[in-house]
């Protein structure tokens, strides 16, 4: 939503570059665009003919399309560390610290009071406070202030930054690397249900086993033993006979439960 209400913002700058054939008719459209509300996406305005001849005009229009260039995925350190760049008007600082801001909230860690105020290079708190809530009221991002941490706390960020030029293919690069991890990640957990189902279809049929064994013993069944250790279930030499009647002694105390005062009784016969 807010990427489309910036194309529209920028849209009559664009139209209006068809008739900025002079070097200063195009370093005024730019000074424009980039004062003007609600424009924060620039790519469409820098690929028209007029702008791009500033390349070839004297250094005094030139600086012009770097400066947009700056407006369009650079940041106030960019502006501040690069020569002989136009100077900015009230509107164009607070809309590159805004700018700024979007880009730098890419990394949480560097969000820290003293870490955007160098970055900005804004005075005090309170005009880095107002910076952000601007931003957030223009839908630029949702955060919070922690004022007690120093601190601000972003949770999302508007698309609003052009890309570099030549940034797509490292891009793509990205997502390839994440794609091919998810497919890992993916194969890993394909792997880990198959063994979960394989144990549960075990289990299942040793419990219909051993429930088989403990109802014969229950009926009177003398081969319940042998059934057992024909199944696996239990050890049929000397020294293991207590496990088989404890196999057993659990069925019947568990089934005793079920089958009540009848099973006890037999027992005392």
């Amino acid at each position: 939503m807010e990427q489309t209400k910036a194309l529209n913002s920028l849209e009559p700058f664009v139209l209006l570059s068809k008739s900025a054939t002079s070097p200063r008719a195009a370093a005024d459209l730019i000074t424009q665009a980039t004062s003007a509300s609600n424009t924060y996406v620039f790519a469409e305005l820098l690929q028209t003919t007029n702008i791009q001849l500033l390349r070839r005009a004297p250094a005094e229009y030139s600086s012009y399309l770097t400066l947009l260039e700056i407006f369009a995925w650079g940041t106030w350190a960019d502006y501040t560390s690069t020569p002989e760049l136009p100077q900015l008007s009230d509107q164009q600082s607070h809309k590159l610290r805004q700018l700024t801001l979007l880009q730098l909230s890419q990394n949480p860690n560097s969000l820290t009071y003293a870490n955007l105020l160098k970055a900005l290079s804004l005075p005090t708190v309170r005009a880095l406070e107002d910076l952000v809530i601007s931003a957030i009221y223009a839908g630029l991002l949702s955060a919070k202030l922690d004022t007690l941490a120093g601190r601000a706390d972003v949770s999302s960020v508007s698309p609003l930054r052009d890309l570099r030029p030549q940034s797509v293919p490292q891009m793509i690069e990205v997502l390839d690397d994440w794609d091919s991890r998810c497919v890992g990640v993916l194969g890993d957990i394909e792997v880990q249900m198959k063994e979960i189902r394989r144990r549960a279809a075990e289990r299942r049929k040793k419990d219909r086993q051993m429930e088989n064994i403990l109802e014969r013993a229950m009926n009177g069944d003398k081969g319940g033993k042998r059934a057992a250790a024909e199944d696996g279930l239990v050890h049929t030499d000397a020294s293991d006979e207590m496990d088989i009647d404890d196999v057993l002694g659990r069925g019947g105390v568990r089934n005793a439960k079920r089958g009540g005062a009848r099973f006890n009784g037999g027992g005392r016969r």
